[in-house]
């Protein structure tokens, strides 16, 4: 019996795993993309995320925050309310204490004197702000400790729920920000190009078409991956084979090779979140990509060494192909 309850827990246990690694994703992907955004001032965005993160607060903390102009349009200093707890809150891609500060002196407070203030900051780490002292001339009710909420303390709340909870708020998270693959019964195409890789002869390396190594070697200095160099070398000569077997691929169907680089990708943006150096951020999309296959409903299982190699053949290859990792200007890694 006791073998069983300790079946079951860790079956449970790695349940929780997938739904928090997808979960994790979609909203620190979310995240990213709205603070790329805001700095080019594209915020669209920034308007569906209000309700968004309304919805998404909501389930975290039983709360019943709706967009505040559905009552009143344009209220300046605040996004939400919730009337029935007593509670504002403003959602802001701009996390500083001054942005805080200059909320908190809003007039729009004075119709709310016993409302309590939430900050909902959804770009950017707040940590440091929750230990800060504000200017509060209104005398507002706001707690930085408790009141300011950040992407990293979402998903530390995610991580406390329990599994039926957890499998709710997935869901929800699966409804608003869409479901490239689905953690639990994963079908990936990127699997099957590590099956075609796998059964490949690699030491045969295609020559064409032809890669430019003066630009490789200026993207590597660019994003300070000099300790990844001999990784790159190494694998980069597996361009042309990878090249033919995307083509092959994409013959099946519309956009398939298109699929497997949003994947790495994806991967490299929710890991750019992090505070990785560039060298462990490298390494860290080679094991996610690693993690994503081997739980793949159609991954056909080969030699761990054989996967790895395959694996840091096609992030090498997204790197070189403009897929992960910024660009130097004017970057053109095929040889003309």
């Amino acid at each position: 019996m006791t073998i069983l309850l300790e079946f079951l827990q860790m079956e449970s246990d790695m349940n929780r795993s997938r739904y928090f690694n997808y979960i994790d994703e979609k909203i620190s992907a979310l995240s990213y993309r709205i603070s790329i955004r805001s700095q080019i001032n594209i915020l669209d965005l920034n308007i569906y995320s209000e309700t968004f993160f309304a919805d998404m607060v909501n389930l975290l903390l039983n709360s019943k925050l709706r967009n505040i102009n559905t009552i009143k349009s344009n209220t300046e200093g605040i996004d939400l309310i919730d009337e029935s707890n007593k509670l504002v809150a403003q959602v802001s891609a701009t996390c500083t204490k001054q942005k805080i500060e200059a909320s908190l002196k809003k007039e729009i407070f004075k119709k709310y004197p016993d409302y309590r203030f939430k900050f909902i900051a959804i770009t950017g780490d707040a940590n440091s702000l929750r230990s800060a002292i504000y200017a509060n001339p209104l005398k507002v009710a706001f707690t930085p400790a408790d009141d300011i909420i950040d992407i990293k303390s979402i998903l530390s709340l995610v991580l406390a729920m329990d599994i039926d909870e957890q499998v709710a708020f997935y869901n929800f998270i699966r409804k608003e920000l869409g479901n490239e693959y689905d953690p639990v019964k994963f079908d990936s195409n990127l699997t099957v190009i590590i099956n075609i890789l796998s059964r490949e002869d690699l030491s045969i390396s295609s020559r064409n078409p032809e890669i430019n190594p003066y630009e490789i070697e200026r993207k590597i200095e660019f994003n300070e991956l000099s300790s990844v160099r001999q990784t790159i070398d190494e694998h980069k000569i597996y361009y042309g084979k990878l090249d033919e077997k995307y083509r092959e691929f994409d013959k099946q169907g519309v956009n398939k090779s298109l699929s497997v680089f949003s994947i790495i990708t994806q991967q490299y943006i929710r890991l750019s979140n992090s505070s990785l150096s560039p060298h462990d951020l490298f390494f860290a999309i080679i094991d996610k990509v690693i993690e994503i296959i081997t739980k793949s409903k159609n991954y056909v299982e080969i030699p761990s060494d054989e996967l790895a190699l395959c694996v840091t053949i096609i992030v090498v290859d997204a790197f070189i192909r403009c897929k992960i990792f910024k660009n130097p200007e004017g970057y053109a890694h095929v040889t003309s």
